[in-house]
């Protein structure tokens, strides 16, 4: 596993994108329209992609303030360039959201399971950790994101082979979702699998 101070770097208030970033915009670019959330959004690098890359009107949340500010920048640049932006909330989840808001929600979510040797107080390790198995996060947006999408609607969730792929997908059917993957690819470390959920 790589080292979570390398994953975070010197940076500890936002995560910037990588590549599970990039898949991430890779699988949703060319698949959504409509208005479209992206959860966790971070630096707002993802919400940037789909806002230029697609017809969408694109919602990004985050509930570290300090992501909220940098994505609200991104989104501020964009509109000086003469680009629609996207709109920024700051929230947990999909909790601020109304039901049947989204035709499509991209997340790629705090992943790594937690190593207390190295587990540090601030908003980067919020970013990277989910728990002790690396679903705390991922299962609470599993059991709540349908609420949010219209009828017909698609999730795609990024999926780090250290959360357990198969218990992820154990609850995405449990709430109700078929499931397609739309990229993967290996990398010494992990494999990172995008699925489209609807």
């Amino acid at each position: 596993m790589t080292d979570l101070a390398e994953r975070r770097g010197m940076n500890t208030s936002v995560y910037q994108p990588a590549e599970d970033s990039g898949l991430l915009a890779q699988a949703a670019v060319g698949r959504v329209s409509g208005r479209v959330l992206e959860v966790g959004t971070g630096s707002g690098w993802v919400a940037e992609q789909l806002a230029t890359k697609t017809d969408a009107d694109v919602v990004a949340s985050d509930l570290n303030p300090h992501a909220c500010r940098q994505a609200a920048d991104r989104a501020a640049s964009l509109r000086a360039d003469g680009h629609r932006g996207f709109e920024v909330v700051r929230g947990s989840l999909v909790e601020p959201f109304r039901d049947d808001a989204f035709d499509a929600v991209a997340f790629n979510p705090p992943y790594l399971p937690e190593d207390l040797e190295a587990a540090r107080d601030d908003w980067m390790e919020v970013a990277l950790t989910g728990g002790e198995d690396g679903r705390e996060i991922i299962d609470p947006f599993l059991d709540t994101v349908g609420r949010v999408l219209k009828p017909g609607g698609t999730v795609f969730l990024l999926v780090s082979s250290f959360t357990g792929y198969d218990e992820v997908l154990a609850r995405a059917e449990a709430n109700g979702f078929d499931h397609e993957v739309v990229v993967r690819e290996s990398y010494p470390y992990e494999t990172l699998t995008v699925l489209a959920l609807g």
